[in-house]
């Protein structure tokens, strides 16, 4: 089943256009055309030569037994022309239906526009900001912030999983949950061997729209859906993540992200329009925080993710051993993308985590699982091998196989970025008084937290085999 990445392709099959067997033809049908919402316009705009996304079925990172219909034209909707339809609409004098864009950048993009043209990461982030505010953007962030809170809270869910491990039976092992590939595989395949263990916090690009929806929104006296949120992220799956429907403001109608764009697909943008990065005028990134802007680009510890290993390691063995990890020794198993790390202490193993980035390396570890032979109290799972930064919607050439010389200069580009700690982010802080109520408040389990479950195949997918 991990061999047959077939979850975007539903929506492909249903109109009989399989990209996969048909990339090099650039032709839409017409049906497919009709799902992508026009606002009941047929106007002509500056933006109807931009090509749809394209999504192919290796583009998948996600496996199960396909998404249904529903799911499957929401996911073609989030795409250029869907971005474009709204910077269309603020142009127009019906200020009814004008939006506030604002757009968050994850930080294992901004590595991608640094490589490809030759510029610094901080270069690379103010150059991307500007373009996009060239287009008619009102606000470019930085997730950084939503990893922030995401670390933090995955954290201390695993020291009290950890001290809860005699009392609950899935207590432990606890799995990280910031990789929705992984996220729907464990729900719609592995269901409930896994589901328990996976970590309750939000991933950053949730959280990111927890932040933009909820706390910016209510500072700039907004409602909600009026502000249309982009997230640009390395990978597709992301695309899926959105449209979860714990992920949705039900009272406004309106989700946390309204379309996920890849770092490929922002290039496409730059390419139909003629513009290279070099040209664009630098413009600071925006902050959630009144007039504010970002200063130079941060990230976590790690060095092709969020680090979610590295920050929880050292807080458990600070926290529950009284053991100050300055430098984490990564151990090698079966590859280089399934590793370990041990905490010893009086002779004895007190904690053992491990890496595991890829399907083959996930189909191992449950495997592991099922025998009862696990000996690990926590996992950073990873769809893609590599880590994020080798996203397929940014790491790949353009005849689809892994573009290594351009991942191995986003690693170099990646690692060269200062780190911070969570805990030192004095925005973050103030964020968990203010805004959320205190660390323990209900607001901040509303917030920065979500459930697992197993779940049900729909008889509406489709079980296509390839």
């Amino acid at each position: 089943m991990v061999n047959r990445l077939c979850i975007i392709h539903a929506f492909y099959v249903l109109f009989q256009e399989c990209s996969k067997k048909q990339k090099n033809d650039d032709t839409q049908s017409t049906s497919a055309d009709a799902l992508s919402s026009n606002d009941g316009s047929e106007e002509k705009n500056e933006f109807d030569t931009l090509a749809n996304a394209k999504i192919l079925l290796s583009d998948c990172l996600a496996c199960d037994s396909c998404m249904t219909l529903e799911e499957g034209a929401r996911v073609f909707q989030q795409n250029q022309k869907e971005f474009f339809r709204v910077l269309n609409l603020n142009k127009k004098c019906d200020t009814s239906k004008h939006k506030v864009l604002a757009v968050s950048l994850c930080p294992q993009s901004l590595p991608y526009f640094a490589a490809k043209f030759n510029l610094s990461v901080n270069e690379a982030a103010k150059r991307l900001c500007g373009f996009l505010k060239s287009l008619g953007v009102h606000y470019v962030f930085d997730t950084t912030i939503a990893a922030d809170f995401s670390i933090l809270e995955s954290q201390r869910e695993f020291v009290q999983r950890y001290q809860r491990r005699n009392q609950e039976e899935h207590a432990l092992p606890m799995f990280a949950s910031a990789c929705p590939g992984w996220i729907r595989y464990a729900e719609r395949v592995l269901t409930n061997l896994v589901t328990p263990h996976i970590c309750t916090a939000k991933s950053p690009q949730q959280i990111m729209g927890s932040l933009v929806k909820g706390y910016f929104a209510r500072q700039q006296n907004l409602s909600p859906d009026k502000i249309f949120h982009v997230v640009v992220a390395p990978c597709y799956d992301k695309k899926l993540e959105a449209l979860r429907e714990d992920f949705y403001t039900a009272l406004y109608n309106s989700p946390e992200v309204d379309c996920v764009l890849t770092s490929g697909e922002i290039l496409q943008i730059m390419e139909q329009k003629n513009v290279s990065m070099k040209d664009v005028t630098e413009v600071a990134v925006d902050s959630l925080f009144d007039d504010l802007k970002e200063g130079d680009v941060v990230r976590h510890d790690g060095k092709r993710s969020d680090g979610y290993l590295e920050h929880i390691f050292k807080h458990a063995a600070k926290e529950l051993f009284g053991v100050d990890v300055k430098e984490i020794t990564y151990k090698a198993l079966k590859n280089k993308d399934f590793q370990e790390v041990t905490l010893e202490k009086d002779g004895e193993t007190v904690l053992r985590f491990a890496a595991a980035y890829g399907f083959r390396n996930i189909q191992n570890m449950v495997l592991k699982l099922k025998k009862g032979k696990f000996l690990y109290h926590f996992v950073e799972v990873l769809a893609c091998p590599g880590g994020c930064l080798n996203g397929k919607g940014q790491a790949q050439s353009e005849d689809g196989k892994p573009d290594r010389a351009l991942l191995a200069q986003m690693e170099e580009v990646y690692t060269a970025i200062p780190v911070r700690l969570p805990e030192t982010n004095v925005h973050v802080q103030r964020m968990y008084q203010d805004w959320l109520e205190g660390m323990d408040s209900k607001k901040v389990q509303d917030t920065l937290h979500t459930t697992y479950s197993a779940v049900s195949q729909s008889t509406s997918s489709l079980d296509i085999k390839w």
